[in-house]
């Protein structure tokens, strides 16, 4: 293959930017975190809800149709986004609460230590969640700067802060949005001089929907919408910060959400919602940006996952990545166009310490489920993993819905990602094999196991 044969692969694209890249300053990155925003929440995805900032964004990039959170609650999902590394292996395999000990293993390395150690100034405007006490709080993590909340705005007490400062006992939550918009913004034209990682963890749309009191009742769907017409605002905010301080086109904003919806919100056709592992709880939206070094217009079907989000920063930096093991891959050859199979290993959906799903290419494999829903009541019993009569196997490339078992057709898929699936959890905890191995070794006669595992707090 000669050198313009090369250049015209998406391999050779990649090649060319990267070279090229050498001679500018190392790029900044904004990553915007939405809360509980589900795969059919914005215009760009099929929603009704108007989003017309987003949109842009899409419209000037690339839009992601099958991005897999790395968990389907808050705390694991900003584990591994954070980490690259499942949470279950981070010491965040359930949601964490105030007044909880620990948090994120003190082993794990943020994106903002990554970052950090490799030079750029940090700042968190919004929501952590990953724990409060000494050595687990944003500041601990990697972070010069933290402005928000430590945990989730629908728990009890809500103390706003300024690093480790209490600003407000309790936040007002109709102002949570606004100031986490004028935080980064400020963050950004403070740092024109200085290669800088923002993380914007903004709180919206989880309930409750308390939008600012400029975009109450405006919109005609309701709470749900306001509270979207102000985020999407508030998007629109930080990209014109960017352009008018000259930082547009060496900064990469990615845009996505921790999990699927939970009461209200759309996972557009995908079944299932926020605490199950079909794809509607994990399948959310991913938007990236970067004028000159991403194209604009793209739409890529290619299979990524928040895991991703740390090795494919690490690469476009140049920043070190960390010692331990990733689960994520660089996906920078996604953000140039490629949408092509890349080696990687089955992506595995947990629930706490529960392995319930693997995906494979096309083909997801679920192996068990809760036996109830996580917005029901809790079952007489308690709420435990059980493993299905007989594996569940769904070609997401024609049944996205995950509408139509095809096992029987095809055992010797389920029996290549089982197999996979068991290799790659020899590197997982004890108790994530041991939660395996006894979930797959229970009866399957309908009733409940004898040793079924209750769901319980790490």
């Amino acid at each position: 293959m000669n050198r313009r044969s090369f250049l015209g692969t998406a391999a050779g694209a990649l090649t060319s930017t990267v070279v090229r890249a050498q001679s500018r300053p190392r790029p900044n990155v904004v990553l915007i975190c939405a809360d509980d925003l589900g795969y059919g929440d914005l215009g760009c995805y099929g929603s009704r809800i108007a989003t017309p900032n987003i949109d842009q964004m899409a419209t000037e990039g690339v839009r992601f149709t099958q991005f897999a959170a790395a968990s389907s609650v808050c705390s694991p999902a900003r584990a591994g986004l954070l980490t690259g590394r499942y949470a279950t292996r981070s010491g965040v395999p359930g949601v964490i609460c105030p007044g909880d000990h620990g948090g994120l293993a003190a082993g794990e390395v943020t994106i903002a230590q990554m970052l950090k150690s490799s030079g750029y100034r940090t700042a968190l405007a919004g929501k952590w969640h990953l724990g409060e006490q000494p050595g687990f709080a944003p500041n601990d993590r990697g972070f010069d700067e933290f402005f928000g909340l430590l945990h989730s705005h629908d728990m009890w007490p809500r103390p706003l802060m300024a690093n480790r400062e209490v600003l407000e006992e309790q936040a007002g939550l109709d102002t949570l949005t606004s100031r986490f918009t004028t935080q980064a913004t400020r963050f950004i034209r403070n740092n024109r001089d200085n290669p800088f990682f923002l993380y914007l963890p903004h709180v919206a749309p989880h309930i409750p929907l308390v939008a600012g009191r400029s975009f109450q009742k405006k919109s005609p769907l309701g709470p749900y919408g306001d509270v979207m017409a102000e985020f999407d605002f508030g998007v629109g905010e930080v990209l014109r910060t960017l352009r008018e301080t000259g930082q547009d086109e060496n900064t990469i904003v990615l845009l996505t959400s921790d999990n699927g919806p939970w009461y209200q919100g759309s996972p557009g056709r995908l079944r299932g919602r926020k605490g199950e592992s079909y794809e509607g709880g994990l399948r959310v939206p991913l938007i990236a940006r970067m004028p000159g070094r991403i194209p604009a217009g793209q739409v890529n079907d290619g299979f990524v996952s928040a895991l991703d989000i740390l090795p494919t920063i690490g690469a476009l930096t140049g920043a070190a990545l960390p010692a331990k093991p990733l689960d994520g891959i660089d996906i920078s050859a996604r953000l140039t166009g490629d949408s092509g199979e890349m080696h990687r290993d089955p992506f595995l959906y947990f629930d706490y310490w529960s392995l319930q799903c693997a995906r494979l290419g096309r083909w997801k494999v679920h192996f068990s489920r809760y036996n109830s829903r996580p917005w029901s009541p809790e079952p007489v019993g308690g709420r435990v993993n059980l493993p299905l009569p007989r594996p569940e196997l769904y070609d997401l490339a024609s049944d996205p819905e995950e509408s139509y078992d095809c096992s029987e057709s095809q055992p010797q898929v389920i029996s290549e990602i089982r197999a996979r699936v068991e290799s790659a959890l020899l590197s997982f905890p004890d108790v994530v094999q041991g939660v395996w191995e006894a979930t797959m070794a229970h009866p399957v006669d309908g009733s409940t196991p004898a040793g079924a595992l209750p769901l319980a707090k790490p």
